[in-house]
């Protein structure tokens, strides 16, 4: 028996995903605002993951062939990261060497179900996990009340 992956949503998948990774943070909640208007912001990579996630200072999407990008972000640390990226309406999935990132949309009636994940990607995290997590908790929720600020703020 196959297990029918074809049939989960993007927020499924994406779900699954942190699941299977150790450090994952991964928060789920229903947007009240349709699924064109949010995934029109989280999939603008270079002007909206700035201000969705408070660590990254910019991104730049460097090459692009269909739906895999590749982006090189700049935290506020000075810290740099060039990003493997897959881009398609309503999922993004970006992991770097040490990172694991992504973002799914479905429609929810007139409203929209967003995910958020977020994680490390290096030996050992399995053991850290335990620790890091209480410092990450909230970061997830957070990513997704600046997406609502997006969507609601001035000119929208």
């Amino acid at each position: 028996m196959t297990w029918p992956v074809a049939e989960l949503d993007n927020v499924a998948r994406l779900r699954i995903l942190a699941a299977a990774q150790p450090s994952a943070l991964f928060a789920e909640e229903v947007v009240d605002a349709p699924f064109d208007a949010v995934w029109a912001v989280a999939a603008d990579l270079e002007r909206e993951l700035p201000v969705l996630l408070p660590d990254v200072r910019s991104m730049r999407i460097t090459a692009a062939d269909g739906e895999r990008l590749e982006g090189h972000a700049r935290g506020y640390g000075g810290v740099r990261a060039r990003f493997d990226i897959v881009l398609r309406p309503g999922w993004c999935v970006m992991q770097s060497r040490f990172l694991l990132g992504g973002m799914a949309a479905v429609p929810d009636g007139g409203r929209t179900r967003f995910a958020f994940l977020g994680g490390f990607r290096f030996p050992g995290m399995r053991l850290l996990a335990p620790a890091v997590e209480p410092l990450v908790r909230g970061y997830g929720p957070l990513v997704i009340r600046r997406l609502r600020d997006r969507l609601t703020g001035p000119g929208r």
